[in-house]
């Protein structure tokens, strides 16, 4: 990891994370060194329980770690009070869920506009560039249903569109693709792959599937607290899911 900071979208050191359990702490984090460069999509592999989760957590400034360092496009996360890392998470942070999130009383329209009328923009304006999101993950005509008239697939990729519509610097996803079939999985790592490529853009995908581990520039496993290995290559960014 001898790469200048300038291309570092990630830049975690010597993380230390524990919760207390009874009388008596446990140790979920134990010194975490990890990168992800812009431009490219780092997934974190390994089993339940083995920290992937709450390191995960601590990159998208939700949940605060006990020692090292944590930056995110050059922002220590360590230096920020919780209203600056509400800010900073609102403005240049996009989440995909693996239950999706997306708020049942809203339409589809609504519920990819929510972030840019958090960040101030006017309705009209957010809605107009919703629905251009909407499009391009290829849900046009469904705006103004109800999350629950869609298919799993189809919520993910409206989860998607809201993760993406504020143009984000980091999108975390957690198990984007656990629950889809091949062909929607496809879909929706071509739209991660082409998002995560932009040169000042990176994409962090925690993940259980190997079917998607193709799309990675960088795979790092987890394991009891700690990266095991650490595997570079070259991504795909087309080939269907099990092939």
């Amino acid at each position: 990891m001898s790469e200048s900071e300038e291309t570092y979208a990630v830049e975690v050191r010597n993380l230390s994370k524990r919760f207390p359990s009874g009388e008596i702490y446990i140790d979920v984090l134990r010194g975490i060194d990890l990168v992800a460069k812009k431009g490219e999509m780092l997934m974190i592999t390994g089993p339940s329980g083995s920290g992937k989760t709450t390191l995960l957590s601590i990159m998208a400034g939700t949940l605060h770690f006990d020692q090292g360092t944590v930056n995110i496009f050059g922002t220590n996360l360590k230096d920020m009070s919780d209203n600056q890392m509400t800010e900073f998470r609102k403005r240049h942070i996009g989440f995909i869920f693996q239950q999706f999130h997306l708020l049942k009383a809203l339409s589809v329209l609504q519920n990819v506009s929510v972030p840019l009328l958090l960040n101030g923009m006017k309705e009209n304006e957010a809605l107009d560039r919703s629905a251009v999101m909407l499009s391009r993950v290829g849900l046009r005509g469904k705006e103004n249903l109800k999350p629950s008239r869609l298919s799993g697939g189809e919520q993910q990729r409206v989860a998607i569109a809201r993760a993406l519509i504020h143009d984000p610097w980091l999108v975390i996803c957690d198990e984007p693709t656990a629950s889809l079939d091949a062909d929607n999985g496809t879909k929706i790592m071509q739209i991660l792959s082409e998002v995560s490529r932009s040169p000042d853009r990176c994409a962090i995908v925690v993940t259980h599937d190997n079917r998607i581990y193709k799309y990675a520039n960088t795979i790092a496993a987890v394991e009891d607290g700690l990266i095991i290995s650490y595997t570079k290559q070259e991504p795909s960014h087309s080939n269907k899911l099990g092939e």
